[in-house]
């Protein structure tokens, strides 16, 4: 190169499909002079020092890129703490509107700031999903591994599950018979006007006595729709150009898909919340149960398949000091955040 002009340092990420070795980068730099040192590539952030020693005008340096997420353990851990936290405020706001009177309104703004929460102080870690139809679709769209999606629903349902447990010990006994206005019932009964459900269980059923009610097909219709377009907004949001806001983007849509959906359904979109609140009411709650897997999967399975035949791949690069890596092969699980170590392998 003429004029003493210095080429950034560029590295390339190879990572053959199907390989079982660690993503490769290959580095190329050229110097000005004989006389000059080869600048020194070691990492600023994140990263475990490479040393670069004198080489000739023109060099590849093989190095190793080593993505680190935090242990599954960890992972699940945080899933699960992220639905205990959605499914306390779903539930929890819906459970007592007789006594607050937040109304359906007041529970999907209520849940959609739980969702903003949950997917900032969390989402690094996990990714955010806090639903099996966010993780089931994130896989499909080649964005979560899928040896890793039955281990989320666990932590899921199994975080959800718990919340419920603790909203329906703090029903006082008497209060089921005073909302209904002296009428015989019981906890259950009570807790049971947060499940989802269809027929003589949808809420308009309830509201008409039973004059009216959506059915099968209409419940099955927007409990797929809506998941759609969650975890449409989900896997857009969490693209790398966008990420900073994917929080506020997540937990506005899950609000306001909640809101169309609760006179249908109550607003599902969410397996575990669904199997949550069934699992504490009454035996027809959980008869309609798979409705609210089926639908939901089917939606982001839409969703997912979608992204992955439309959506723009290999967008942004992470800088290691003077060295610009092309991380576009890395694989993103939606929210979680990655270190990334880079190794001279011949160290």
């Amino acid at each position: 190169m003429l004029g003493g002009a210095q080429q950034t340092p560029r590295c390339v990420c190879h990572a053959p499909p199907g390989s079982k070795e660690p993503p490769r980068l290959e580095c190329n730099r050229r110097r000005t002079s004989m006389s000059q040192d080869t600048p020194d590539l070691t990492p600023t952030t994140n990263a475990i020092p490479a040393t670069a020693a004198p080489v000739p005008d023109e060099v590849a340096l093989d190095l190793v890129v080593v993505p680190v997420r935090p242990s599954l353990l960890v992972r699940l851990g945080t899933e699960a703490l992220g639905s205990f936290l959605l499914v306390l405020a779903a539930i929890g706001i819906l459970l007592y509107t007789p006594l607050t009177g937040a109304s359906a309104l007041g529970t999907a703004l209520g849940l959609g700031l739980a969702v903003v929460g949950g997917t900032i102080a969390f989402g690094h870690v996990s990714g955010g999903h806090f639903n099996p139809a966010i993780t089931f679709g994130a896989a499909i769209a080649g964005r979560s591994p899928w040896r890793e999606v039955l281990p989320y629903w666990l932590a899921q349902v199994v975080g959800g599950a718990l919340a419920a447990a603790a909203l329906f010990l703090t029903i006082p006994s008497a209060l089921p018979t005073l909302v209904s206005q002296g009428a015989e019932t019981t906890t259950r009964a009570f807790f049971g006007a947060t499940a989802n459900g269809f027929g003589a269980h949808s809420p308009l059923a309830t509201l008409t006595t039973g004059e009216a009610s959506f059915e099968l097909l209409p419940a099955l219709l927007i409990e797929i729709l809506g998941t759609a377009l969650l975890v449409g907004v989900v896997l857009g949001a969490t693209n790398r150009v966008a990420k900073r806001l994917a929080p506020f983007a997540i937990g506005l849509t899950y609000a306001a898909l909640v809101l169309i959906a609760s006179p249908i359904t109550n607003g599902g979109l969410n397996p575990a919340r669904s199997t949550a609140a069934a699992l504490f009411s009454e035996s027809s709650a959980l008869g309609q149960l798979w409705l609210f897997w089926v639908a939901p999967l089917v939606g982001a399975a839409l969703a997912g398949l979608a992204y992955r035949a439309f959506a723009t791949s290999g967008l942004g690069t992470t800088e290691f000091g003077t060295t610009v890596v092309e991380d576009d092969e890395f694989d993103d699980d939606l929210l979680e955040e990655d270190e990334i170590i880079v190794t001279d392998e011949r160290g």
